[in-house]
């Protein structure tokens, strides 16, 4: 199964696509950062995030695209452009048929480095040993577009678990 992180953002949009297949350890496929130029129109800037990402799942064969969701952020614009980034990337996938999950950053750095409040060195660190990779990967917005897609790596088979557990959902009729 390929898992695509990301680490959400207008200026900077972190990505890890994730080869997670049951007989092996995770494997980085692709990593790295879509920027779009800050001093174009914000729908322009959409329109070149998406078609970035666009250009991922056609090279990948993504069955899930995890997200770090947005939380809280100290400016309100920030985190305007941060949802409208995260609704985007989010249609897209659906629009595909992958299944979109959504992790806190809390959960991502509780799953990569056993600590919810790990600082950035310590995930980067955490991400380079996980992947095996031969540096730490940076900017931090990469590392965490992979820290996102090893959470989803760790917390799937307890979804999946919890899914099956509940059992068939049942419709009532109105």
């Amino acid at each position: 199964m390929f898992v695509l992180g990301i680490d959400p953002g207008v200026s900077r949009c972190g990505y890890c696509v994730l080869d997670v297949s049951a007989r092996t350890a995770p494997r980085a496929l692709a990593l790295g950062v879509l920027t779009t130029p800050v001093d174009d129109p914000l729908p322009n800037r959409l329109a070149m995030l998406r078609d970035d990402v666009v250009e991922l799942l056609d090279e990948f064969p993504v069955s899930v695209v995890a997200v770090e969701r947005v939380l809280f952020q100290v400016n309100v614009r920030t985190a305007m452009s941060v949802g409208q980034a995260s609704g985007v990337i989010m249609a897209e996938a659906a629009s595909r048929g992958c299944e979109v999950v959504e992790y806190s950053p809390n959960q991502v750095k509780d799953a990569v480095a056993g600590y919810g409040a790990a600082d950035k060195a310590q995930v980067q660190m955490m991400v380079r040993r996980l992947l095996d990779l031969p540096m730490d990967p940076r900017p931090a917005d990469a590392a965490d577009a992979a820290a996102v897609a090893l959470c989803h790596a760790a917390m799937a088979p307890l979804r999946a678990a919890a899914l099956r557990s509940a059992g068939p959902r049942h419709e009532v009729a109105t």
